[in-house]
């Protein structure tokens, strides 16, 4: 009964391990707002949705690094959904401090931009899986805004 029992169980873990999972990536950082108080980047993800039905997203929580530091993190909590079997852009806003900014000035004085690395995690919730969660990572430059840029 025991040898059954483990049949199932390696073909179950066999079948999960198969089943297609949505695919993620950071295509792009732009710099999004400028106000007195803070800069805002806005990160866009590109998910595609292998399955016929659209699939929530309970929440993306991202971590933006410069020089080994943590600048800016978060969590959106529901998001929304995924297109059924299509790719689905979303939209990541990351606000960064003026204060944080000044304190990565020796980066900033060399070419004017930061150095960075973003790290989100998007969770997905699966039918009979339960909540997944998609780590993505992106390095890159974000220029900082000039003068012109806030008034």
């Amino acid at each position: 009964m025991s040898q059954l029992l483990d049949k199932a169980k390696n073909f179950v873990a066999e079948k999960v391990a198969n089943i297609k999972k949505p695919e993620a990536s950071v295509t792009d950082v732009d710099l999004k707002h400028v106000t007195r108080e803070s800069v805002e980047y806005n990160a866009k993800v590109s998910v595609s949705n292998p399955y016929n039905q659209p699939l929530p997203i309970c929440q993306i929580s991202f971590t933006l690094k410069s020089a080994g530091r943590t600048i800016a993190s978060g969590t959106i909590p529901d998001p929304g959904s995924l297109k059924a079997s299509d790719t689905t852009m979303l939209d990541v806003p990351v606000k960064v401090p003026y204060n944080i900014l000044i304190s990565l000035a020796r980066d900033i004085g060399a070419d004017w931009d930061i150095d960075y690395e973003l790290e989100l995690g998007l969770t997905i919730d699966l039918p009979l899986i339960g909540d997944i969660t998609i780590p993505l990572s992106q390095k890159g430059e974000i220029k900082l805004p000039t003068l012109s840029d806030i008034f």
